[in-house]
């Protein structure tokens, strides 16, 4: 009888690291596949926003395609300029790629 308990509790023991393991991996499957590339691209997007200049094609959340008209680094908006003499207002956190190379997703 103690032979057969002290059996099972070992199983049952084991079975706990396991469910522990499988816990882990997935963790680790679900980072490398969905968080780090989700950042990475965010990472991009920023470095594209900071880089922003006078002259650069960009492509707004909207779908507005146009080229950038004035930019100060103090304010949160820019404006672009959609067609001739027509110029918008843009918040800079909306401003996502170039008109011509959009940022590939993941």
């Amino acid at each position: 009888m103690t032979t057969t308990l002290t059996l099972l509790q070992a199983q049952q023991q084991g079975s706990q690291y396991s469910f522990l393991i499988v816990i882990l991996l997935m963790g680790l499957v679900f980072y490398f596949l969905i968080l780090r590339p989700q950042k990475k691209r965010q990472k991009e997007i920023e470095d594209f926003r900071n880089t922003l200049a006078i002259g650069t094609e960009v492509v707004t959340a909207g779908g507005i395609y146009g080229k950038v008209k004035h930019l100060n680094e103090g304010e949160a908006y820019i404006s672009i300029e959609v067609d001739k003499d027509v110029v918008i207002k843009v918040d800079r956190n909306y401003v996502y790629a170039k008109g011509n190379q959009p940022i590939q997703q993941q």
